[in-house]
């Protein structure tokens, strides 16, 4: 029985050994999760037998056991190299076209194919939430995870709908001697308006245009009664006087902003700021050729009136030219962000995450990836930064969780145990050979 006992030996220091030096082979390798092998002592058994002079048959080999221990976060500057710090696997499909069949991995080396789709280096889709909408705000579908794909063609333009200007206008200022008159070739004589701003919108082919507002002043301190706190604005896209709403008839002479004392704006047209009464709507049908008419909607609610000099403090629009893919982000959420050339951020999709109860389960794949079976349990699906699945790290990559000098001392101790149970056997059989010289 010694020889069977010393053989059980061997066999637990070799595979002690095989399980070290396959941690130090992949200590390189992105993702990987080291293993420990776990033994167990062997004792026969038998009907009524008693325990104080029971000798051991030896040691097996009880489990494999994979320890998933966080790994090192290391910086790469490639955007689609992700990282999770937590407990979460990354999603991989079998294909583009079958992505219900998955594996899961903590390798977060992935780059495009000729498609577009992000794969991982053996061609697996990553599996993303796909957006609801147009923005963040819209929101993602957790149910149904399909390959994330980053389409390389050109952001449709958006045509400019609204517009909204802060601005101080000087209440020092009095009506200018002459009367405007509106731009001649693209010039308006400075001696007929007080101030102006102007902002570039866009009609709905992304061609841009010039949206200028031109602020007269109507104050006149010698007229009966005397005029205060009033000012004529006149709007154009590009040469063309816009129109309002109200006044479908023919472009109005001006739309008139009212302050109060205190130098806030009260009124325009007469409607109180107060009541909604801060935006005017304008609509012009001579924009471009092929191009909708445009409406734009000018909010004014942001204005002031006092005595110091004429300032544009806030000028925004909601337009857009068509533009072109310049760069992908991922947030530490896992959102993916198309940015474009033209401003435009588009939500591609948000990175899926799983975890799972025994993660210890999983059955080892090879290429740093994982199965689901009975013993981890289901996948439980989520994303970054909710519910324990960890964040993601983009531009960065999960290092092997192996520490080199504690497996090159594990490995000193495999060879030592290896060498005394191959030392027992010799002795064992040394002891046989004596007996049999006996005469």
């Amino acid at each position: 029985m010694s020889f069977n006992t010393a053989l059980s030996g061997l066999n637990a220091a070799s595979t002690m050994l095989n399980t070290i030096g396959n941690n130090i082979a992949n200590s390189g390798t992105t993702g990987f999760k080291k293993s420990r092998a776990e033994f167990a002592d062997v004792y026969a058994t038998s009907v009524g037998g008693g325990g104080k002079t029971t000798v051991g048959s030896g040691v097996a080999t009880a489990n494999v056991a994979q320890l998933f221990q966080q790994g090192n976060i290391q910086s790469t500057g490639n955007t689609l190299d992700l990282a999770v710090s937590g407990e979460g696997f990354f999603v991989l499909g079998d294909s583009v076209i079958n992505s219900s069949e998955r594996v899961y991995t903590r390798a977060g080396m992935f780059h495009t194919d000729n498609q577009g789709y992000v794969v991982s280096n053996n061609g697996q889709p990553l599996l993303v939430q796909q957006p609801l909408g147009s923005t963040v705000a819209d929101g993602f579908n957790p149910l149904q995870l399909q390959p994330l794909q980053i389409d390389s063609s050109q952001s449709e333009p958006q045509a400019t709908t609204a517009v909204s200007v802060g601005f101080n206008l000087d209440a020092r200022k009095e009506a200018p001697a002459t009367a405007f008159s509106g731009p001649v070739s693209g010039v308006v004589d400075p001696n007929t308006y007080t101030h102006g701003t102007s902002v570039t919108v866009y009609d709905s082919l992304g061609n841009a245009h010039t949206f200028s507002q031109y602020f007269v002043s109507k104050n006149d301190l010698a007229a009966t009664p005397p005029v205060v706190n009033s000012w004529s604005v006149y709007s154009y896209i590009d040469d063309t006087q816009v129109t309002t709403a109200a006044s479908a008839g023919g472009p109005p002479p001006s739309d008139t902003l009212t302050f109060d004392t205190s130098g806030n704006l009260a009124s325009i047209n007469g409607t109180a700021v107060a009541t909604g009464g801060s935006k005017l709507a304008y609509t012009s049908t001579t924009i471009a050729p092929n191009a909708d008419p445009m409406t734009v909607s000018l909010d004014l609610g942001n204005s002031t009136q006092i005595g110091s000099d004429f300032v544009v403090s806030a000028l925004t629009q909601d337009g857009l030219a068509s533009g072109r893919l310049s760069s992908i982000d991922i947030d530490d959420s896992g959102t993916v962000f198309a940015r474009f050339s033209n401003g435009a951020n588009e939500p591609l999709g948000r990175v899926a995450l799983v975890r799972f109860d025994n993660p210890q389960g999983l059955a080892k794949l090879g290429d740093t990836q994982w199965g689901e079976t009975a013993s981890s349990g289901a996948p439980k699906q989520g994303s970054a930064g909710v519910g324990g699945f960890g964040d993601i790290a983009s531009s960065s990559l999960e290092s092997a969780n192996v520490e080199l000098a504690a497996e090159l001392v594990n490995l000193i101790i495999a060879q030592q145990a290896y060498q005394a149970n191959a030392k027992a056997i010799s002795t064992e059989n040394e002891t046989i050979r004596s007996l049999m010289q006996i005469q």
